[in-house]
């Protein structure tokens, strides 16, 4: 099932939280990433239905988001 995550983040240097949308598990690990590059940190991850987690879960739900998409094509 895809399900949207919010991806809580801030500048290494700075004490304000910033937040942006994924719609997917796989696209919330592509923006993880980019933030990463450009030396933000990633301060945690939610979604509606599993609450907080970590980058960690977010790839075990991304391979598991990958398999349904694979087994419906």
């Amino acid at each position: 099932m895809i399900m949207p995550y919010t991806i809580v983040f801030s500048a290494s240097n700075a004490e304000d939280l910033s937040g942006t949308d994924a719609p997917t598990a796989l696209e919330a690990l592509t923006t993880i990433e980019a933030l990463q590059r450009c030396g933000e940190e990633i301060k945690y991850v939610t979604s509606p239905q599993e609450g907080e987690i970590g980058v960690e879960m977010l790839r075990v739900l991304a391979k598991e988001e990958q398999e349904e998409l694979q087994a419906s094509a």
